[in-house]
């Protein structure tokens, strides 16, 4: 069963028991709900509709994308019916890299063979975008930074936050933006909000939302920094490899699991956003390496 919570009255969050404790939610209204985000896998995905739809007895009008990625994403087609809403890259990014790397992961497993790309109906791109589900107000805004398209949807009253990946207990910025998710945190660090609904990982709560913050900060910073130092090396890479989680204040059992791999592939692709590809150590290399100490000697 996919644990489930209720983070208000008639509001839901929803993680995932199989794949890096993805998040989705459900806002539930007296004659429809809208849900944001759909989960990795098909299974799991199917029963929070069949709780939705079953159990409380009301139909999904809407499904909210907050981004592209597959885990928050790819759960479209089990809605038909229901109107897709996204930021307008959302919609680009699905219809070309969502398609290929679909077709990539079929070839490596069968469980995605009932999966298909569902696009969205309903964009925005710079403005923010409203919605009334019964007696609740979603806001939905833009909060780059994990990817460009990446939205918030924050529930106005209980002032409850889907934060897609803006906010994970390791921030990820492989497919986005470092200076952006640094803006997307400031802004949400004023909202003055009752619960974060992370992209992945549990809820934070009230009372652990600044230190939750600072904390992302500080290693995002700690991040830069290692490479800066890794920039003015010969081999960034093998300097990079070295950098490990702990230095920069986050715990390798993040994420389940996933997060010593996570880190690693932050740094490297901040390395590549500014500084480009970097040198890479080749047998030659390690001949001039040789000839080099032996002069030493």
């Amino acid at each position: 069963m996919v644990p489930r919570e209720r983070v208000a009255d008639n509001v839901y969050s929803f993680q995932s028991d199989l794949y890096a404790q993805v998040t989705a939610g459900a806002v539930i209204g007296p004659n429809w709900a809208v849900m944001i985000d759909t989960l990795a896998l098909p299974d799991e995905t199917l029963e929070i509709r069949s709780f939705i739809e079953q159990e409380l007895g009301v139909p999904i009008r809407y499904v909210i994308n907050t981004h592209y990625h597959a885990d928050h994403s790819w759960g479209n087609c089990f809605f038909p019916g229901s109107i897709i809403i996204s930021h307008v890259e959302c919609r680009e990014k699905l219809a070309t890299v969502g398609q290929a790397s679909l077709k990539a992961a079929r070839q490596q497993s069968q469980v995605f063979r009932s999966v298909k790309i569902v696009l969205p109906h309903l964009t925005f791109r710079n403005s923010t975008l409203s919605l009334r589900v019964g007696k609740k107000t979603l806001n939905l805004m833009s909060l780059p930074g994990p990817s460009s398209d990446n939205i918030g949807v924050l529930v106005e009253e209980d002032r409850v936050l889907f934060a897609g990946d803006a906010f994970m207990p390791l921030p990820y910025i492989v497919d986005g933006d470092i200076d952006d998710l640094v803006a997307s945190l400031k802004k949400i660090s004023k909202m003055g909000l009752e619960n974060i609904i992370q992209g992945h990982g549990d809820i934070v709560l009230r009372g652990e939302i600044d230190n939750a913050v600072k904390e992302n900060l500080a290693y995002l910073s700690a991040i830069r920094k290692a490479v800066r130092k890794a920039s003015r090396r010969k081999y960034p890479y093998e300097v990079l490899d070295e950098i490990d989680i702990e230095s920069c204040g986050k715990s390798r059992v993040l994420i389940g699991g996933l997060a010593v791999q996570l880190h690693q592939r932050n740094l490297r692709a901040l390395y590549r956003s500014q500084f480009g590809e970097p040198r890479m150590r080749s047998e030659n290399d390690d001949e001039e390496d040789e000839e080099e100490f032996e002069l030493e000697e």
